[in-house]
């Protein structure tokens, strides 16, 4: 998984920190809902049951390098 510094740093914070490897890899390979952001950047979300709680996963313009991971509070299931 390629990941950027900025991922690695905020990986760091308590609330992070308890994120897996797999639900990342998820959220990329079977998202529930896809946007693409203003600067081309992607975000992913998938519902991780083992938590009850939407991951949302921002990926870089490549598709592949995750720049960001976290459980999204506001994210409304349809």
């Amino acid at each position: 998984m390629k990941t950027t510094q900025y991922f690695h740093y905020m990986r760091k914070r308590p609330d992070r920190a308890q994120i897996k490897e797999a639900w990342i890899m998820r959220a990329i390979e079977n998202p529930e809902k896809v946007e693409i952001q203003s600067d081309g950047r992607l975000r992913k979300w998938a519902k991780i049951p083992e938590v009850g709680k939407y991951l949302r996963v921002i990926l870089l313009e490549d598709g592949q390098t995750v720049h960001n991971a976290f459980f999204d509070r506001s994210f409304k299931e349809k």
